[in-house]
């Protein structure tokens, strides 16, 4: 989403937390299918769901209730990450096949924070679209919920970023 949304012209820079860094025309499917699978894709439950006016319909993509926290969150206070399991919300599938549109680390000043023991996105993941995109990066031996697990350090270092921006 960042990669898309921070072309808007109010965007001043990006901060990456544990997540996918899309070239332009790149699917996450596509990034992701060049590294060996997470923990999630084990996980992920598909639910069909009807689309107005055609035959085929859409799937939704969720985690499985049980394995959410050890997936998403294995360093967040426990009773966080159950609540957190039973209220996801379920992603489109087809987001895992729609091509970015845009990429705007290319023209925005890109921060990424790769969480070093994500089970959701593989970490090496993280590292290679932050590496392509030459972001200034930092590694934090955390979950895929890296803002609930330590988010002292995932301010500092949105800090960081807003005062290397600031002119």
């Amino acid at each position: 989403m960042i990669t898309v949304a921070g072309v808007e012209e109010n965007v001043k820079a990006l901060v990456y937390l544990s997540g996918y860094a899309l070239e332009e025309g790149e699917s996450l499917g596509e990034l992701q299918g060049r590294f060996p699978d997470s923990d999630l894709a084990a996980a992920l439950v598909y639910t069909p769901f009807p689309i107005e006016g055609s035959d085929t319909p859409g799937t939704d993509v969720s985690v499985d209730v049980e394995k959410f926290p050890a997936i998403f969150a294995a360093d967040v206070d426990p009773e966080v990450a159950a609540v957190l399991a039973v209220s996801q919300r379920p992603l489109a599938a087809q987001a895992f096949a729609d091509a970015a549109p845009a990429a705007a680390w290319k023209t925005k000043p890109s921060f990424g924070l790769v969480s070093s023991s994500d089970h959701t996105i593989n970490p090496d993941v993280e590292r290679f679209g932050y590496q392509r995109a030459g972001m200034t990066t930092i590694e934090v031996d955390s979950s895929h919920l890296v803002m609930l697990a330590h988010p002292k350090k995932v301010v500092a270092f949105i800090e960081e970023a807003v005062k290397s921006t600031v002119k």
